[in-house]
């Protein structure tokens, strides 16, 4: 199944939790935070403008992208996590 998004959407692959603090300690499921870095797998043609032209997206397939805590739209296929959300709900590029 391949997910389509519209306008300024972008879909997001949601990448795992991290399973140890800085200081090395294990946490358990419970005491993960949601996790806010994901990989974008498909990019939407861009917002429409107010003189009809599309605004180009500033992410692209295959950029790892920091996003709002609690944005975007869950969805499961198989055994992936996706975020669909607003392009502006996107925070930064990791680099």
């Amino acid at each position: 199944m391949k997910i389509n998004p519209l306008d300024d959407r972008v879909v997001i692959e949601i990448l795992e939790a991290e399973e140890k603090t800085a200081g090395g300690i294990l946490l358990p499921d419970t005491a993960k935070e949601k996790p806010q870095l994901g990989r974008v797998v498909a990019v939407g043609p861009g917002k429409l403008l107010d003189d009809g032209t599309r605004a180009k997206p500033l992410v692209a397939k295959g950029d790892v992208v920091y996003f709002a805590k609690y944005s975007g739209t869950e969805v499961r296929v198989g055994d992936v996590e996706y975020s669909i959300m607003h392009e502006s709900d996107v925070l930064a590029k990791k680099s």
